[in-house]
């Protein structure tokens, strides 16, 4: 099925793994378990990175989505 919406595309994305960009360059790698009409994510067993390596294991996090610049599968 194609997305014919932006929110069809992250539904589609809903409990896999995902690579979040933020606007001050940090990189969050997690499962997506939710989100919202303001892109506002929740990801699980999430990771922070730093040039491609895990720089720490964060868990469960919030990430607002106005800091969100990309959200892709990974």
């Amino acid at each position: 099925m194609e997305a014919a919406r932006p929110l069809d595309a992250l539904n589609a994305a809903r409990n896999k793994r995902v690579i979040v960009e933020l606007k001050n360059g940090k990189q969050y790698v997690g499962v997506l378990k939710a989100f919202d009409i303001h892109v506002n994510v929740v990801l699980e067993n999430a990771e922070e990175r730093n040039d491609g390596e895990v720089a720490r294991k964060l868990g469960t996090v919030f990430l607002r989505g106005d800091a969100i610049i990309l959200i892709s599968p990974e």
